[in-house]
């Protein structure tokens, strides 16, 4: 759990959480003793005390002793041993994470124990009904909804995926414990359990030994899926579901999807290299494979639930019609001697699954194996992106996939275009002969196998619906087989009849049986197991998640001068925009393709550099997987109408059957003040405005705003920039969807979902609503199915009080001019000490670890776009990520102090009071900015630059400090409030608790860099300071 998750501002009781912490303290403890010498855990304890002395200290504002007190902590991390101190930041990283397991666990148990929850469907549409809304319009309003949740792979999750999942055993061990029935038997096997997982967590290796590929990073968001989400969905569509039907009358409808899932994971190749081409075919073929495969573990468990007979006579024919297909196949086999093995497979389709339903004891909501997940660990088909040297085998085929292949036509190239499945792979005869000779030999003896798991035949009453349900699985095996086969790049045959290409494909056969079900009075049974199933197909599809492409739109002009002056017409980055426009709009409108079919590609690739072949190489991917695989295609740097169009041209080159719908991102300041100008100009052209009728998509970007001017600046510029984008649309008669790119921390934008919906301008959320959510947030929003559920109701609930009750706009023309002036001054403050103070760049270099930041692994992409050491071209989130460790937090607050203190000397503190009390966006941005102040801490800020930063560049570190203050000091006139946190004192008692520990391990940090950066080739000191990067980073909840 993070810090700018939605329940982090509930009043909350600590005695069960307390407990919790105690638990796990007193049991990490045992282990320790048993692990670690004894001498050693004296001098941890010894720290521990005086840290919580000097702590008690600071809080009683008796600054004198605090100081002293914490240098006779850091005193004592200069004493250490290096052995030593890797032991101390292991075991102070990992008790901190056991505080945040906790912190996670108490929340859950408070959602669960809740008798009424603030913000819930239920909360919120009866605020709309006692409002005025009718009930018709609250109905039709949520049945329309649009938001999708994109996950993306910013490298801000900093536990390996190892640990994550040892860390999720542990919440459920303490959801076990909350259990009043446990006799003090269960209770010893608990206690051992958790001993067992936190020893399993001590003796494994907490870094991540290489970067993750791209292919990585999308197994870590599928994982997510499949742990969490799959089970949350459902369970959240129920929710919303029957809160509608208590007020309004009317069940949210089977196939309705309030809220769908995207991802960057693969599709992101924005400054990343490593995400190719092939890259994003394998991750998105992944993708589809993932979500057959939990289908196919539905629809087993389905069959076992629907063993009745009664049915519709529509679903009696379909079973009859079933049967005289088997039959039909088995007699026209019968002459080649396969009939035995054919009539094998038509009865496994009719008979009982093979596997009973997991935890038949639960009902279906608590299903869930001892991982916590209702299904068994993945074992995903292999890719070719092993580490250099360690290429895996082949993809071991399961039994299941053995069974799809032998029960008909194993899988297909021949795919539609839509499904993305066409690729004419080298095989010589040869290779193809020996591969299909490998595969028959290992069907000896399967049949007999088989024979030997399934029960008996026999010949009772035909079972109507499990006879439909094992046609669809049928299908559904041979899809999977069919897609492991592609991924292996294996040629195959197909009857496009023998496998699922859509949902709809899916979808039919199961409503089917859910009408069956309804017409024959058994809604009941209708309304379980197989209508989750139906909602999961409507959620997610066939592809679980989509995949957006992401390019940076410099990547696009380079492509198209390659391909002018192939056709020897000029270089089109030379042109102006008008030119480049009327060139765009004429081979748009025009039916011949811009590079005539006659011509090779290939002929065009020899002439051009290898980005520029990546750039083509991508559409044709793009064309092969299709629309029903692929989201957005979105255009980061985007500043012109032309870089929109670039893509249009790029894709109708490509052939793509249905264009993707294109997304440009304004995330400069410069970039978001034209925003509005640039989507005006687009609109204006007649082929545009006609192509994007539906629904046209623009992003904007949290992260390089706030790094280009400050937060508060960014925050404004994207307040009117939104603004400014909505009425150009209006003016054309355009729906436009809002896509907020935001980050983790508040320095890059993030912050609680509701609280960020609540304070959009009005208008800029109708309905509709696309949003990234990053790094540690995915986990810590989505990682339990109890939190998934409570994150997507908000989501629901925040975008339809946003639709149907807008948030208020300034009241007072004065108060626009006077959010201008306190965010010029802002803005002049904040560059002024970033980019125009020739000494500022090496001073930050010198006072945080960001230059050891890239020691981590935790991405797949460079820290920069560009070879370059300026601020400029580092990357938003180790700018912030460098400040979050040292807890300056400087990126957060560095401005607004100046801005405010401005507005304040001109005499409009009371307007600043009204804003803040009547101006939801106000509002929010001065909470999020006193929530961070909160958490910085100037002493411990200070003690980095004493003992890392020359005596030349202190004075920087003096003045940034003394700018914190004044920053306090304003925000606090401004709230009204007493002291900091104080409309968040759970918050602040969360944060004081974390203290104790997380002091020391700054210190720890502070040492072991100094000794690094005397000997920077010694590993086990960059281990150790790696290690003090987790712990500092587990203690503020958050990265970058």
């Amino acid at each position: 759990m993070t810090d700018t998750t939605d329940d982090i501002a509930e009043e909350m009781s600590f005695q069960s959480f307390d407990d919790d912490c105690k638990l796990l303290g007193n049991l990490f403890n045992d282990v320790l003793q048993r692990e670690v010498d004894s001498t050693l855990m004296k001098k941890l304890e010894k720290i521990r005390i005086v840290a919580q002395s000097a702590c008690n200290m600071r809080l009683a504002e008796i600054e004198d002793s605090a100081e002293m007190l914490e240098k006779q902590v850091a005193a004592e991390m200069s004493q250490l041993t290096l052995e030593e101190a890797l032991t101390l930041a292991r075991a102070i990283s990992h008790y901190l994470n056991l505080m945040g397991i906790a912190e996670t666990h108490h929340r859950v148990r408070r959602l669960r124990s809740a008798t009424h929850l603030t913000r819930s469907c239920d909360d919120v549409f009866t605020q709309l009904l006692q409002s005025g809304v009718s009930a018709d319009q609250l109905y039709h309003t949520v049945c329309k909804q649009e938001v999708e949740i994109v996950l993306t792979a910013h490298p801000t999750q900093i536990n390996r995926r190892t640990l994550q999942y040892k860390h999720v055993r542990i919440s459920h061990l303490l959801d076990y414990n909350d259990r009043t029935d446990l006799t003090h038997e269960d209770r010893e096997m608990l206690i051992e359990d958790l001993v067992r997982e936190i020893t399993s967590i001590w003796q494994t290796d907490e870094l991540r030994r290489h970067k993750p590929t791209p292919v990585d990073e999308a197994r870590a968001g599928l994982n997510i899926v499949e742990q969490s989400l799959w089970k949350a969905v459902p369970h959240y569509l129920r929710r919303v579901s029957n809160s509608l039907k208590k007020h309004t009358g009317m069940p949210l409808p089977l196939t309705a999807t309030p809220i769908k899932f995207g991802s960057w994971m693969g599709g992101d190749r924005d400054g990343n290299p490593n995400v190719t081409a092939k890259v994003t075919r394998d991750v998105s073929l992944l993708s589809r494979w993932m979500a057959i495969d939990l289908y196919i573990r539905e629809v087993d468990s389905l069959r076992f639930e629907l063993s009745m007979t009664r049915c519709s006579d529509r679903l009696l024919k379909e079973a009859q019609d079933i049967l005289k297909a088997e039959n039909s196949l088995e007699d026209r086999h019968d002459s080649q001697g396969t009939r035995s093995q054919l009539k094998f497979s038509s009865q496994q389709s009719r008979s009982v699954p093979m596997q009973l339903p997991a935890s038949p004891d639960l009902p279906a909501c608590a299903d869930r194996d001892n991982d916590g997940s209702r299904y068994p660990k993945l074992e995903l088909p292999g890719t070719d992106y092993m580490r250099q040297g360690n290429r895996g085998p082949s993809i071991p085929i399961s039994p299941a996939s053995h069974r799809s292949t032998q029960n008909g036509n194993a899988s297909a190239s021949n795919a539609s275009p839509s499904s993305g499945m066409q690729r004419v792979p080298s095989f010589s005869s040869v290779q193809l002969t020996a591969q299909r000779k490998k595969f028959a030999e290992s069907m000896i003896g399967r049949s007999s196998f088989h024979k030997l798991l399934e029960p008996t035949p026999v010949q009772p009453a035909i079972a109507p619906y499990r006879i439909v349900l094992g046609n669809v699985k049928d299908k559904l095996l041979k899809t999977r087989r069919r897609l492991e086969l592609l991924l292996e790049d294996i040629p195959c045959e197909t009857d496009p009849w023998d496998h699922f290409e859509t949902a709809d494909q899916l979808l039919e056969p199961l409503l089917l049986c859910y009408d069956s079900l309804q017409s024959c009075g058994s809604g009941f049974l209708a309304d379980g197991r197989l209508a989750d199933l139906i909602r999961r197909v409507s959620t997610f599809g066939m592809v679980l998640i989509k995949l957006d492409l992401r390019q940076e739109s410099g990547r696009h002009a380079e492509a198209l001068d390659a391909i002018t002056k192939f056709l020897d017409i000029g270089t089109y980055s030379e042109w102006d925009e008008e030119k480049k426009l009327e060139f765009l709009t004429r081979e748009l409108k025009g039916k011949r393709p811009l590079i005539p079919s006659s011509i090779e590609v290939n002929s065009l690739h020899l002439s051009v550099p290898p980005e520029v072949k990546e750039v083509l190489d991508t559409f044709r991917v793009a064309a092969e997987l299709g629309s029903d695989s692929l989201g957005a295609y979105v255009i980061s740097m985007a500043s012109n109408a032309s870089d929109v169009l670039a893509v249009e041209l790029l894709q109708k080159d490509a052939r793509l059957s249905v264009r993707l719908r294109v997304a440009p991102l304004f995330e400069t300041v410069k970039d978001l003040r034209e925003a509005g100008s640039v989507i005006r100009k687009l609109l204006s052209i007649d082929w545009y405005k006609e192509h994007v009728i539906k629904n046209h998509n623009v992003m904007v970007g949290y992260s390089d705003s706030g790094k280009d001017a400050g937060r508060f600046t960014a925050a404004w510029e994207l307040y009117k920039a939104q603004e400014d984008v909505v009425s150009a649309c209006n003016e054309f008669g355009i729906k436009v969807t809002l896509f907020h790119g935001r980050g983790g921390s508040v320095g890059r934008g993030g912050g609680p979902t509701y609280l960020a919906i609540q304070s959009q301008p009005p208008g800029s959320v109708m309905g509709t609503l696309r949003s990234t959510e990053q790094g540690e947030m995915v986990q810590a929003k989505f990682g339990l199915p109890n939190t998934a559920v409570r994150q997507l109701e908000i989501y629901t609930t925040a975008v339809l009080l946003a639709t149907l009750r807008p948030p208020l706009p300034p009241r007072e023309l004065k108060w626009r001019s006077l959010m201008e002036e306190i965010s010029k001054v802002s803005c002049q403050n904040y560059r002024s000490t970033v980019y125009e103070n020739p000494e500022f760049i090496t001073y930050f270099q010198e006072a945080t670890p960001q230059a050891e930041l890239g020691y981590l692994n935790i991405g797949s992409r460079p820290t920069r776009r560009k070879a370059s050491t300026g601020i400029g071209h580092l990357r938003a989130i180790p700018w912030v990520f460098a400040w979050t460790q040292t807890r300056f937090v400087l990126p957060a607050w560095l401005g607004v102090g100046a801005g405010l203190q401005y507005a304040c000397e001109k005499g409009h503190t009371e307007d600043l009071k009204a804003m803040y009390q009547e101006w939801p966006f106000f509002q929010s941005t001065i909470d999020l900015i006193e929530m961070i102040i909160g958490k910085a801490d100037a002493s411990i800020a200070k003690h980095y630059d004493e003992v890392l930063v020359s005596e030349s560049r202190q004075k920087i570190g003096d003045d940034l400090r003394k700018e914190l203050s004044s920053t306090e000091k304003y925000v606090l006139v401004v709230s009204g409030h007493d002291k900091l946190s104080d409309n968040n004192k759970s918050l602040r008692r969360l944060i004081e608790g974390r203290l104790p520990y997380l002091n020391p391990m700054n210190m720890l940090q502070v040492e072991i860099l100094k000794r690094l950066r005397r000997d920077d080739d010694n590993v086990k000191l960059r281990d150790a300071l790696l290690i003090t990067i987790n712990g500092i980073a587990a203690g503020m909840r958050n990265t970058g």
